[in-house]
């Protein structure tokens, strides 16, 4: 019987093949916590655990942890390809909102790019055949902080995506036996991040940290994105699992209606974890 590890920041569960589910262990309940999906127990009909809502509600204040701090602990080739999609994350919604003329709320997602995760990537980018283009992230934040539209934009833009591009065929020639598992499991990893983004931006029943939303809204895309990519492949696993991930996609996404948030969440963060956790048990049967 082939066992999965699946981390989900709700509790720890056991999913046993004959359907019983565990208890969440107190001392991990605040934590990232380890759920073994063994194959033959499956999901339940709903696609989720009992209780993984009262849970959702208790702990998804603090229960997924994102940034440089839990990509870290993954292994090198998930945590290169998690911080390929973080970035890619930022610049989609930042993108969004340049061309919204929205550039002083785009500017910090030009900026983290270099400030936050390409440190941790640098050294990784020997490993992956990648030239260093730290300067190319800076002359992109240049621009956007110049507020230069137009040609200035599409160019180094256009040399930030070369960069990456390298970066995914790297990956895609070390992750072959199952590249479609990869990139699933990556954007589990990159919504987790997403969730806990999100919980960051709300205080007071209210986006106290527009920035925090927009990158919430950023990685949520571009999981949907990396997770499109792959889907004719993911269908070929499981179609039921693969539908699963599109539902929770889509109720996720209801939460950020516009790149600029909105006064107040149309979703409060246990609602958003719960859908994470959903895609993440899903995506189990698909990795």
């Amino acid at each position: 019987m082939k066992t999965t590890k699946i981390w989900i920041g709700i509790g720890t569960f056991i999913v046993a093949g004959n359907g019983a589910w565990g208890a969440p262990t107190p001392g991990l309940a605040q934590s990232l916590a380890t759920v073994l999906v063994l194959s033959r127990g499956g999901l339940p009909s709903d696609g989720i655990l009992p209780g993984m809502m009262h849970l959702a509600q208790q702990h998804g204040g603090e229960a997924v942890q994102g940034g440089e701090q839990g990509v870290a602990d993954l292994p090198p080739d998930l945590a290169f390809a998690v911080r390929i999609a973080l970035i890619r994350g930022h610049l989609s919604v930042g993108d969004e909102l340049v061309k919204q003329g929205q550039w002083a709320a785009a500017l910090p997602h030009f900026l983290r790019p270099g400030e936050e995760i390409y440190a941790g990537l640098s050294e990784q980018l020997d490993d992956y055949r990648v030239p260093p283009f730290d300067r190319a992230l800076k002359a992109l934040a240049d621009v956007v902080k110049a507020k230069k539209g137009g040609a200035d934009y599409t160019r180094t833009r256009a040399a930030v995506n070369s960069a990456l591009a390298l970066a995914d065929a790297s990956l895609r020639d070390k992750q072959s036996a199952d590249w479609a598992g990869f990139i699933i499991e990556a954007a589990v990893e990159l919504l987790k991040i997403a969730g806990g983004e999100y919980g960051a931006a709300i205080v007071d029943r209210r986006f106290a940290k527009p920035v925090e939303y927009q990158d919430a809204r950023g990685f949520v895309w571009h999981a949907e994105q990396m997770i499109g990519a792959v889907a004719s492949d993911l269908e070929r696993k499981d179609a039921a699992a693969l539908k699963q991930v599109h539902m929770s996609l889509a109720e996720i996404k209801k939460a950020f209606p516009k790149a600029m948030p909105p006064k107040a969440p149309v979703k409060d963060q246990a609602t958003v974890i719960e859908e994470i956790a959903r895609i993440e048990l899903a995506a189990g049967r698909l990795m």
